[in-house]
Parts: C-alpha cells; structure tokens; sequence
C-alpha cells in the first residue's frame, strides 16, 4: 500500500507487510538479524524507488543506521512505514520505522538507509528531479530519523 503526500510530489510514505515466517527466525524463535536486514532493505528500496520515480536506477550505497528495540516472535505480521527523509542531486535517504508492535507507542525498529541513481555503467548520475532546496517539514517518526542522518552524513541544514 502507498500513500502520496501529493499527486504532483514525488514524496511518498511506503508501508509494507510480512509475516515472520520460521525461516526468518533464530535460535530463539525470533527474527534473525540477517532476515531483519533483509526486509528492510526491501522496505527502503521501495520507499527509494517510490520517491526517486519510475526511472530511476538505484543501488544500495550505504546502511546508515539500522536498530532492533524488541525481538519478533514468529507468526507476527511487522509492518514498516518507509519515508524519503533526505535527498541530494545522485541520492536519496530514506528513513524506516517499524510500527510498535502490541499497542506500544515506540518502534520494535528503525533505520536509514543510502540509495544512488546511477548510469548503466553504475556511475552516480543526477535524479530527474533536482535535490531539496529548502527542508520539507516531516512529522515524528520521520523529523527524529532525518535528524538522526544529519549527525551520520554531516549535512548542513
């Protein structure tokens, strides 16, 4: 499912969906880190795509940040809301969130992600659309994990 903040903006919200599944899980009947990693690196390049537009070509540059707050038993459906949080002429950052599980009011994770539009020969290239000139307002979760990139990636406000 996605949610545009708007019909001309490229800015999305992504939300996806899983079942922790016993394949995902560890020794201890929750999921593994590696499977963690792996569905948010789903999440965030769909969120990546959804924002950058339907032609663009990205790869992952860098998993700026990514925590776990709560172990996941199997049998759970997560949910992880995705949101562009940042973007530069070659680049888009995207914040994650996995939304509280049981009626906690705080995440069971979040993260931050890289991703590069690059050329066929996997050079960074421009995106289409020119980077942010003035800051967009977000909401929490999103103003929490931009800021948390800002100290990661050293950008000027």
């Amino acid at each position: 499912m996605m949610r545009m903040a708007d019909s001309s903006s490229l800015v999305a919200e992504t939300v996806t969906h899983r079942l922790v599944l016993p394949r995902d899980a560890n020794h201890h009947g929750t999921l593994y880190a590696g499977a963690l990693l792996s569905l948010a690196l789903e999440a965030g390049y769909a969120t990546a795509y959804q924002a950058a537009g339907l032609n663009a070509n990205l790869v992952l540059k860098r998993v700026l940040d990514l925590r776990c707050y709560e172990p996941v038993p199997i049998g759970r459906v997560i949910r992880i809301l995705g949101r562009q949080i940042h973007r530069g002429s070659a680049q888009i950052v995207v914040g994650l969130w996995g939304a509280p599980l049981d009626g906690n009011t705080s995440p069971w994770m979040d993260g931050v992600m890289q991703f590069v539009h690059v050329d066929p020969l996997g050079r960074p290239e421009p995106l289409t659309e020119e980077p942010e000139t003035e800051v967009d307002p977000l909401d929490p979760p999103w103003t929490q994990l931009r800021e948390r990139t800002r100290k990661l990636l050293h950008i000027r406000q």
